[in-house]
């Protein structure tokens, strides 16, 4: 007998579908399907896990030239 499971359309560019997809390969519970390039249909359960993973992988990616300064004015 099918099941369906309750999910959540995102569109998104390709470099975010990308940590999505990645997001997934460690927990394998968050993407239900690969629609296209720009398309996933993932858990609806996990839109706020997945927006926290993004936005913490984001900053670790991102360049802040203040945090640089910052640490000057440590040392």
């Amino acid at each position: 007998m099918p099941r369906a499971i309750k999910g959540v359309l995102v569109e998104c560019d390709a470099s975010i579908r990308a940590l999505i997809v990645r997001i997934d390969s460690e927990r394998h519970d968050v993407v239900i399907q690969e629609l296209d390039e720009t398309h996933l249909l993932i858990d609806s359960t996990k839109v706020e896990f997945v927006k926290n993973e993004l936005n913490r992988l984001l900053a670790k990616n991102t360049y802040n030239p203040l945090e640089e300064e910052e640490l000057a004015a440590a040392n």
